[in-house]
């Protein structure tokens, strides 16, 4: 299981986001976001070397707030030919230079939610080493093993399910009330 640090990082992963979360497509917001944790967990690497971190952070208070699902993957050197989806670099007071990436662009990350989806992995809490979360769900009603994942960046329940495998989290609303939505889909 992977070791969760208790460190600082310089820029923090809200900084980073900050500035990247308004170049997505999927972006609801408008001008800088205002953002804040509201849930999330990891997956471990076979290997040891990735970072996997899947989070839910919100952008706003109140009703008008959107919760977004960032997965992100930390690692030790840039990946090649994931340019597109890198988030930033950051100094991690333990282990130097961090490269951050948007899951969806990190192989290991997209192996690893799929073995998830398919119980052969189980979530990790966000911030406690050697600690399982069963507070994240999955489902898979397909037939043989879920080929591939899709991410659903703006978490919202009644996302179509049928015949399909699904990752439910619970994540925490800005005036404190929680809720639980489905967060990627497996075909």
């Amino acid at each position: 299981m992977a070791t969760v640090h208790a460190t600082t990082m310089a820029p923090t992963k809200l900084e980073l986001l900050t500035g990247w979360l308004p170049r997505q497509p999927w972006y609801r917001g408008f001008g800088t976001p205002a953002l804040s944790r509201a849930g999330g967990f990891r997956l471990d690497d076979p290997a040891g070397e990735v970072g996997i971190e899947l989070m839910l952070v919100s952008d706003g208070t109140g009703a008008g707030a959107t919760t977004y699902f960032v997965p992100l993957t930390y690692r030790g050197a840039a990946l090649d030919g994931a340019d597109a989806g890198l988030v930033g670099t950051s100094e991690h007071g333990v282990l130097g230079t961090r490269w951050l990436y948007d899951a969806e662009h990190d192989p290991v990350a997209s192996a690893q939610l799929l073995a998830f989806v398919a119980g052969a992995v189980e979530a990790q809490h966000q911030s406690e080493s050697d600690t399982l979360d069963p507070t994240v769900g999955r489902s898979w009603t397909g037939d043989g093993q879920p080929r591939a994942v899709e991410l659903v960046r703006v978490p919202e329940p009644g996302v179509p399910t049928a015949g399909r495998g699904a990752v439910e989290v619970d994540w925490t609303r800005p005036d404190g009330s929680t809720a639980r939505g489905v967060v990627a889909v497996a075909r």
